[in-house]
């Protein structure tokens, strides 16, 4: 007989990873769908957030990851200033090797059938192309490309706004909002990170890349032999006199021995979740290593699938994305004056923002 002390309807109601309004199961047999949407909060107004399609090792897996995300986006959109709360879905399996037309459909509908409480977009082994299909059953579906009413890639924003969060990191622990002469690592030159290494470059920044795709790193040091590049991020974390460590991949960057191990005097990346487990944030302040939280420096890409709900006009996003800036500001600042780790005064902040607006 299973324990239901471990399985999901514990999680969801008794964990810490609990308190999600819905999580809805798919299923759609003909082609091969098995999703998990995840509503953590629709406080803010409706939930947004992408759609991750990936070979999850088990189902537990892929709910977990369901419900961390989701939960982390309610955060994200709250910091952001958007009305928007936190939701996210998964897709199970390789995208390589069973994504099909018939199977985004079946999600569509899937989506649709939520009634707007869930407005989704791209993440993860999912792109433009998809949300394209997605859109054909469901109006609640962003990330689109502009031939079809989008606002076409979000990564290109999450750069500019990592981008920004690492110039507020620069500004509060050197005095002065620059990258140039500062040695970072980015791990992860995919989507988001090559553009980030772009931004890095023209600011004057010496950068190293690790990647597990050989041709994601070809691409940035191909137009730019400048690039050095680490064997893998183990290496890029331990180089000598590194500035700033950026993880731009999957998330749980930042665990027990990473954090024991990194020369970087700040983290600020793309990448969600970068915190493994509770305590890495006090882990990173006793180190006196800068943490610009991940939820909010990676917000630009859900500030843009969100103006795409009202009719995209890139340069008020990227105006909007400019802010995070001055966000990542009053968190350093908010953190120095609560003696707190930045991600505890940013979660703060955030929550704060959900209960006044579950009030109302």
């Amino acid at each position: 007989m299973t324990d239901v002390t471990d399985g999901v309807l514990h999680t969801l109601f008794h964990s810490d990873q609990g308190g999600h309004e819905q999580v809805v199961v798919c299923q759609d047999r003909a082609s091969g769908l098995k999703a998990v949407i995840a509503l953590h909060s629709t406080a803010l107004g409706p939930a947004l957030g992408g759609t991750r399609f990936y070979p999850y090792a088990s189902e537990e897996a892929a709910v977990a990851d369901a419900l961390n995300l989701s939960r982390g986006m309610s955060y994200k959109n709250a910091m952001a200033g958007l009305g928007h709360g936190g939701g996210k879905a998964v897709i199970i399996g390789d995208p390589a090797l069973i994504k099909s037309e018939e199977l985004l459909l079946a999600y569509g509908r899937f989506v649709a059938s939520l009634g707007g409480r869930y407005v989704t977009a791209c993440d993860v082994g999912t792109y433009v192309a998809d949300m394209d299909v997605v859109a054909r059953e469901c109006r609640w579906t962003t990330g689109r490309s502009p031939e079809n009413g989008g606002a076409g890639d979000s990564s290109v924003l999450t750069a500019y706004g990592v981008f920004q969060g690492m110039r507020a990191s620069a500004q509060h622990l050197w005095g002065d909002p620059t990258l140039r002469g500062r040695k970072v690592g980015v791990a992860g030159v995919g989507k988001v990170g090559h553009h980030l290494v772009e931004h890095l470059l023209s600011d004057g920044a010496e950068v190293i890349v690790t990647d597990v795709r050989e041709e994601s790193v070809r691409r940035v040091t191909n137009p730019h032999p400048e690039v050095t590049v680490a064997v893998d991020t183990d290496a890029l974390i331990r180089t000598e006199g590194l500035d700033i460590y950026a993880p731009c991949a999957l998330g749980g960057a930042l665990d027990d021995a990473s954090v024991a191990a990194l020369t970087a005097r700040v983290v600020c990346g793309a990448a969600n979740n970068q915190l493994a487990h509770p305590g890495v944030e006090k882990d990173l302040a006793d180190r006196s290593v800068l943490y610009a939280p991940d939820y909010v420096v990676n917000a630009g890409g859900v500030i843009q699938v969100a103006d795409e709900l009202q009719g995209f006009d890139f340069d008020r996003c990227k105006a909007k994305a400019s802010k995070i800036f001055d966000t990542t500001l009053a968190i350093f600042a908010r953190a120095k004056a609560d003696g707190i780790p930045p991600a505890a005064a940013a979660d703060r902040i955030a929550e704060q923002r959900m209960a006044e607006a579950a009030r109302r």
